[in-house]
């Protein structure tokens, strides 16, 4: 650290301890006053420094708290889509997925309109929770109709292909052509408050629908992320120029 730091290196300072893990998401940053002195600057330096923090996402203002670290992001498909393409692995780096379940399950009234099958119809579901570090970023239901697992059976395992959109389009012989993603916000359930590590008695939730065509129109997988805050939005993206990915 220079004697007369700037405010890039003041944020660079507390990146470091944000991402090595010495401030946990949810914890305050020091106030204004104690980063003046702490590294002799004035008050302008020190807010362009949290300010650099926060336009990273590494930080957010909490009102009646002050400046506490974010929870880490997670990236959307299209992220791990491209992250696929460039490494063969749609984790970002320090990622880690965990399978908390694989079995078969009836089709509820959210899986089965999107797969177009019956409710109640026998479907595999994966679940699994993404972590970055020792921290949960989302936990994730996918959901596969009968004719991709029987071109894919390694889904019915209890272990990460690490890409099972991207192998069960390759054995249909066909490619992703675009993904419907449908966003909402609601309460978290118990389990997935267990999951995430989520304490306060009530917890908003991004609850994220994704569904996965491939070029005959067929659903290759419907999966439904849960991740701590709260938006609405809805997009479709096109798939056809990236290569796909699963198990995200």
């Amino acid at each position: 650290m220079p004697e007369n730091p700037g405010y890039a290196e003041i944020a660079e300072h507390f990146r470091r301890l944000i991402q090595d893990g010495t401030i946990r998401p949810g914890e305050r940053m020091p106030s204004y006053q104690n980063v003046k002195d702490q590294f002799g600057v004035a008050h302008t330096t020190a807010n362009r420094a949290y300010r650099v923090l926060k336009m990273e996402g590494l930080t957010l203002s909490k009102p009646g708290v002050g400046t506490i670290v974010a929870a880490p992001a997670s990236n959307n498909i299209g992220t791990r889509v491209a992250l696929h393409a460039a490494t063969g692995s749609a984790l970002d780096g320090g990622e880690s997925s965990r399978i908390l379940e694989v079995g078969t399950v009836g089709a509820d009234a959210l899986v089965a309109p999107r797969l177009d099958v019956p409710p109640g119809t026998p479907v595999q579901v994966r679940r699994r929770v993404v972590s970055r570090g020792d921290v949960p970023v989302h936990l994730s239901s996918s959901y596969y109709p009968a004719y991709v697992i029987a071109v894919t059976p390694e889904l019915k395992e209890p272990v990460s292909t690490g890409a099972s959109r991207e192998l069960a389009a390759s054995r249909l012989g066909l490619a992703q052509d675009q993904v419907l993603e449908e966003v909402t916000s609601r309460l978290a359930t118990k389990a997935e408050k267990e999951v995430l590590g989520l304490t306060a008695d009530e917890v908003v939730v991004t609850q994220i629908v994704r569904t996965v065509t491939l070029e005959d129109d067929r659903v290759v997988e419907v999966a439904v992320k849960v991740a701590e805050g709260s938006t609405i939005l809805r997009w479709t993206t096109s798939l056809r120029a990236q290569e796909g990915a699963g198990d995200a």
